[in-house]
């Protein structure tokens, strides 16, 4: 079996106006989405999702330019093609994921599916025998709340318990200066929120990188006294020694690493034990980098909780890289991403109770719906504006 030749499905929805999300100055107005389609002489072909904040059209450029040394070539050979470029992302620059890395983690994870399918079983069962098929999913939100309106996020957290979720992660709200937002009237927010849900939630932050090392440092004081899971992102990842602070002052894990497509540039975090749960995204570095870095975090006794924030396929790749880990824990689940999200496959798995169960056909388990591309043409443009009092 050959590869004859890839393509690059860039689409988009825009979310109505009471379904747009928040984070800081951002208001988020449409869903992107870019899917990896490597075809082959025997009509069987592989899938895969790109993480979208490479930009989708930026990402079918690298795809079609990298496409000439694959064609030709067998799955596996051209699985040694592939090789991301390790470069740390400019933070300050948009895309903040670099297209290169993220075009070949569309590719790989599609080279992944089609090496599963030729083996007639899922891929987890693949990259690891008797993996299990039931992954616990966590509930990924948080971004609806203004701090004009706070209450709001207890009540959307108390619906997603109500609804078989055992774990949620919440963000930091709009932007704090707006509204004279301090540590301490978040951590007033997160203590009323403790109390809502009751003890048998498990409570996560994401600062999405927006705090400063002072703020983060009394943040993670106070969460820690909470009992909050974990801490994430809580400032830039330029500051790698206060991260290490941080992580050895509290009990509670600091985690992180989702823009990074490399090992090499999780090395640092894990040579001076800056995180105590990496979070690495198969559709940011693709299945066979990701496979690098949870061997690594093995060896630094890390757990990993991949990021996953975006789309259906997404979840099916980084849900069959869980179930092969050595230790198991739980996924990430976009609750907020609209219709897109799972309109892409043809048919969802089951997700019920806060937990997906991996389907038992080969490969990923789901194949792409049809008429994507003229049902959800894709909109230029960013997927955010900015959001201004």
């Amino acid at each position: 079996m050959k590869i004859t030749s890839l393509e690059t499905l860039c689409l988009s929805r825009m979310h109505e106006p009471a379904e747009q999300w928040i984070t800081g100055s951002g208001r988020t107005i449409k869903a992107d989405c870019a899917l990896v389609v490597v075809h082959t002489d025997e009509g069987v072909s592989g899938i895969g999702e790109a993480c979208p904040y490479g930009i989708p059209h930026l990402i079918r450029d690298w795809v079609a330019w990298l496409s000439a040394k694959l064609i030709g070539r067998t799955v596996r050979e051209a699985a040694t093609q592939l090789h991301p470029n390790g470069r740390i992302a400019d933070y300050n620059l948009v895309p903040f994921i670099n297209p290169h890395d993220a075009a070949i983690a569309g590719i790989d994870t599609a080279l992944w599916d089609l090496r599963a399918k030729l083996a007639g079983v899922p891929l987890c069962e693949l990259l690891r025998p008797g993996a299990p098929q039931q992954i616990e999913l966590y509930a990924s939100s948080g971004c609806r709340y203004d701090w004009r309106d706070p209450e709001q996020l207890i009540t959307e957290t108390l619906g997603y318990r109500d609804a078989g979720y055992t774990a949620c992660k919440v963000r930091i709200g709009t932007e704090w200066r707006w509204d004279n937002v301090t540590t301490e009237r978040f951590l007033e927010l997160m203590t009323e929120l403790r109390t809502a849900v009751g003890a048998r939630m498990r409570l996560m932050v994401d600062g999405n990188k927006r705090l400063s090392v002072e703020q983060a440092f009394v943040m993670a004081k106070g969460l820690d006294q909470l009992g909050f899971a974990w801490f994430e992102e809580p400032f830039p990842y330029e500051e790698i020694d206060a991260y290490a602070r941080l992580s050895a002052m509290v009990e509670m894990p600091i985690s992180g690493g989702e823009q990074f497509t490399t090992l090499e540039q999780f090395r640092p975090y894990f040579e001076k034990r800056c995180f105590k749960i990496v979070q690495p995204d198969v559709a940011c570095s693709g299945i066979t980098e990701a496979l690098h870095i949870a061997e690594m975090a093995e060896r630094y006794d890390v757990p990993v909780i991949p990021h996953n924030w975006h789309h259906g396929l997404m979840t099916m790749a980084n849900a069959h890289y869980v179930a092969a880990l050595p230790r198991p824990h739980s996924l990430e689940l976009c609750m907020i991403q609209g219709p897109l999200q799972w309109a892409i496959v043809a048919e969802p798995p089951q997700i019920k109770a806060g937990g997906l169960t991996i389907p038992k056909h080969p490969g990923l388990g789901v194949e792409l719906a049809s008429d994507l591309a003229a049902r959800f043409p894709y909109i230029e443009g960013h997927y955010a504006v900015m959001n201004l009092r």
